[in-house]
């Protein structure tokens, strides 16, 4: 599936060096039918990550608004108890993959690769690493020595940004830090849960319009596109690319940019038609996805997302990537055992 924000399976082209690469105004309302209110506290997990408790409740998960793509499977809406876990406050950074890094000499995909997907306005890179276009998203590039300490090209450096999210890390990565840190990556319904934090029925985690019109308030509430995609970005939220992980105002739970900034890895396989299974299911209990699927589910959107093109900043939004994939907007987050 490629996309505005996500340069699909193909985003590593066939050249060489490097195999080719597969590649806070709330206007809603909160879900009465959680089972306990939620914490106010947070803990600090393993390896220094700050979790966040999210409580026991059933919600109604995928899209109310029919706004979703047919082919992404949002529908139909189903209900689905979550049993309480903890989940990071916000994506994996990039000095905390740096720790993972150096604690373990792990290599990433995108290293052993050689080249990795970069947006076309943010590449670092001398013109001989800059490999070809994606095909049919000509606005990703496969840059050589592009990965997660080099997350717009050789040229760049992940000390630039030790708070942003790491990018360029696939689901397998993704699954290594989790092993080294004790602990996993969350099913697509606990993300959702969580990044909805508490509101039922609503297109963002604050609430139902996207920009906040009160006076005094700041106009955006997420890091995604401004402008004419994908030429023209006026950087009004602040940001061309990723945005520090803590950006903007945290939801209802404590969870910070769960639309845009970059897609976040789940644990689940993708499958469009899961959720007509699970509605025929009743009330799912702590749903771990299906047992096969054409990719791992993505979640959340990114800095590239724009409603003329890729409306999936959406909390009901879904998307896929094969498990070696990555890109400069594709990172993760994390639960606790």
């Amino acid at each position: 599936m490629a996309d505005c924000c996500n340069p699909g399976a193909d985003a590593r082209a066939h050249s060489e060096p490097g195999r080719p690469l597969p590649l806070r105004a709330v206007d809603g309302h909160r879900d009465v039918r959680t089972a306990v209110e939620p914490s106010a506290s947070s803990t600090a997990a393993s390896k220094g990550t700050l979790d966040v408790d999210i409580p026991a409740g059933t919600f109604s998960m995928g899209d109310p608004f029919n706004e979703g793509y047919k082919d992404d499977g949002e529908s139909p809406v189903h209900e689905v108890f979550v049993s309480p876990f903890r989940i990071s406050a916000t994506t994996v950074t990039n000095e905390e993959f740096a720790e993972f890094i150096d604690a373990t000499g792990h290599r990433t995909e995108s290293e052993i690769f050689g080249t990795s997907a970069v947006f076309h306005l943010a590449v670092k890179a001398d013109k001989h690493d800059i490999l070809n276009r994606v095909n049919n998203v000509p606005w990703w590039l496969n840059v050589r020595g592009a990965d997660w300490a080099h997350p717009t090209g050789p040229l760049s450096s992940w000390s630039e940004a030790p708070d942003h999210p790491v990018t360029h890390v696939s689901h397998n990565d993704a699954l290594a830090y989790c092993e080294w840190a004790g602990r996993r990556l969350p099913t697509e319904a606990e993300w959702e849960y969580a990044a909805r934090g508490g509101l039922s029925g609503q297109r963002y985690p604050w609430g139902n319009a996207l920009h906040n019109v009160a006076p005094g308030a700041a106009a955006h509430n997420c890091n995604i596109w401004q402008g004419d995609f994908p030429s023209r970005n006026t950087v009004d939220d602040g940001y061309l690319t990723t945005a520090p992980a803590k950006s903007f105002s945290p939801n209802g739970y404590g969870l910070y940019q769960t639309s845009g900034n970059v897609w976040e890895w789940c644990s689940d396989w993708f499958l469009p038609k899961y959720y007509k299974t699970c509605l025929a299911q009743g009330v799912v209990e702590n749903p771990r996805g299906p047992s096969i699927g054409r990719g791992r589910v993505m979640r959340g959107g990114s800095y590239l997302c724009h409603d003329s093109y890729c409306n999936r900043y959406r909390l009901a939004a879904r998307s896929s990537n094969t498990p070696d994939s990555a890109s400069g907007n594709l990172g993760f987050r994390t639960v606790a055992l």
